[in-house]
């Protein structure tokens, strides 16, 4: 064998040891990823409308406060907009004209059940209603806020109740009796600090530590529970253990986010519409 051939040969072996590393590397770089996604899908899963309630709930009392008359619809918002993360909704086109996001009509894309009650049942309502209805009478409809009787059999009945069952079923939460001087009423209180300590802390570095300056950038549920959470009155929650500085920061951008243009944001590249709908219609 000439020299020549010999250098051949060494340097096949080596670009097939370092192939055979490269191999290995990605294996356990891909069997880190499932790792990781074995132990996310062990955590528990919150629903949109699920964290919402979660951020309202007092610890120790187990409910909502008594003067918070926004999170009924706040609560509507987050169905839709986690049917259209699920693909199940979707917005009409805009047309020529490019009608505002208020005025386009919610389309059911997918009948597929989501196996949630709520979503499933809000989803039965906005399939077989025609014509279509827009984003701000769905709110009103399934909230059971509206003026015209032939749409009250669309109202969701006792979701906050119906939530927390969920929420207890899940572990988070407990299910306990109190008097209230002149009647009894359910409450839950929290069992499993950590899943809302988690969610705090979620909704808090989404704003300071993991500030992008861009919503399109942002996580999809984070930016929607943000702007849900504001609508139902319960974003204060979450910036409470805050410092005043980064109280002042956080609230900043949550103003910034408020401010945006989503009309103009909905226009954007890989954006979801009815997402954009639904924050426009509850940030009114």
């Amino acid at each position: 064998m000439t020299s020549l051939t010999q250098r051949n040969v060494g340097l096949k072996q080596r670009k097939t040891a370092s192939q055979g590393a490269e191999a290995n590397d990605v294996q356990d770089n891909y069997d880190q990823r499932e790792e990781m996604e074995d132990h996310d899908s062990k955590e528990t899963r919150l629903t949109l409308m699920e964290e919402v309630l979660l951020l309202g709930l007092k610890d120790r009392e187990g409910y909502t406060s008594f003067w918070n008359d926004c999170i009924s619809s706040g609560l509507r918002g987050c169905i839709l907009i986690e049917l259209a993360l699920r693909g199940r909704l979707e917005l009409e086109k805009a047309g020529m004209r490019r009608r505002s996001l208020l005025n386009r009509k919610v389309i059911c894309k997918s009948d597929t059940p989501t196996g949630d009650v709520l979503l499933d049942e809000a989803l039965k309502h906005i399939k077989e209603t025609q014509p279509a209805e827009t984003v701000q009478s769905w709110i009103e409809y399934l909230s059971g806020e509206t003026w015209n009787p032939l749409k009250l059999r669309y109202q969701l009945r006792n979701v906050r109740e119906r939530l927390a069952k969920n929420l207890v079923e899940k572990g988070v939460c407990s299910t306990e009796k109190q008097n209230f001087l002149l009647f009894d009423m359910t409450t839950h209180p929290l069992t499993d600090s950590t899943v809302k300590q988690k969610l705090i802390k979620r909704v808090q570095d989404s704003v300071l530590s993991r500030w992008t300056n861009d919503a399109h950038r942002m996580d999809k549920r984070v930016l929607s529970l943000i702007y849900l959470a504001h609508a139902s009155d319960v974003l204060e929650n979450a910036f409470a253990p805050l410092s005043d500085d980064d109280y002042e920061v956080a609230m900043k951008r949550v103003r910034e986010l408020l401010d945006l243009d989503f009309d103009a944001e909905s226009m954007k590249e890989g954006t979801n519409e009815l997402l954009w709908a639904v924050i426009s219609a509850v940030s009114k």
